[in-house]
């Protein structure tokens, strides 16, 4: 009988000790993957964030046919290709009318024309266009939209009456035809047209990148985007 329980005595301090070794590199192995950890967090973070960049970029090129400056967290991930001197976003119909009203000597004479355009708001890309990923936001720095162009459509003559004397010269007429687009050009702007124009470039980037960090455009010096 004691020669058949020797081996039961001899194998217990055995397993004791291999259950000790694979305990140990257990832990070795865990304090590996802690000390590793940041290390790999850092690399899957700045390849994230990578990703985002090669997607804002194909976004730009989509929307204003250019590559962007791109910087991932101060570092320069992507040079600004020779940009479009403009990016157009909206476009709007617009209708002006003006009137010539003139008497000399008892004879007066009139022209009134009305005039139809589509004037057209968005970016001056000459002035700059930069994209900054950070991991708690993407900021998208450019100018401040603005009408970019007003284009005749049609200038419908309303009124042309020549007093007897006092006749319709082509100076006249010339002075009414160039007063025509200043006024679209000035109605475009008042009615909010460039603003518009920055929203609406907001919102196509939104619907091309989405993106967990928060999406901001920052027009020249401000801070906030509109």
């Amino acid at each position: 009988m004691s020669k058949s329980a020797n081996p039961h005595r001899v194998a217990w301090p055995i397993a004791l000790a291999l259950i000790a070794l694979i305990s140990a590199i257990v832990v070795v192995v865990i304090s590996l993957r802690l000390e590793s950890w940041p290390a790999r967090t850092a690399r899957q973070s700045t390849a994230e964030l990578e990703r985002l960049g090669k997607n804002l970029r194909s976004a730009f090129i989509d929307i204003a046919h250019l590559q962007p400056r791109i910087t991932i967290n101060d570092r320069v991930y992507m040079e600004q290709t020779t940009p479009v001197s403009e990016l157009v976003v909206l476009s709007r119909r617009i209708e002006v009318e003006h009137e010539l009203f003139h008497t000399w000597v008892g004879s007066s004479k009139r022209v009134k024309l009305h005039g139809t355009y589509i004037a057209k708001a968005g970016f001056d890309l000459r002035k700059g266009l930069s994209i900054d990923i950070r991991p708690d936001q993407i900021m998208v720095q450019l100018p401040h939209a603005q009408i970019l162009g007003v284009e005749q459509q049609q200038v419908d003559v309303l009124a042309f009456e020549n007093g007897l004397w006092n006749r319709i010269s082509g100076q006249d007429v010339q002075s009414e035809l160039s007063a025509l687009p200043e006024l679209a050009w000035k109605k475009a702007a008042e009615s909010g047209l460039p603003a518009e124009a920055q929203e609406v470039l907001q919102q196509q980037l939104e619907q091309r990148i989405r993106t967990p960090q928060p999406l901001r455009l920052i027009f020249n010096d401000e801070k906030k985007s509109e």
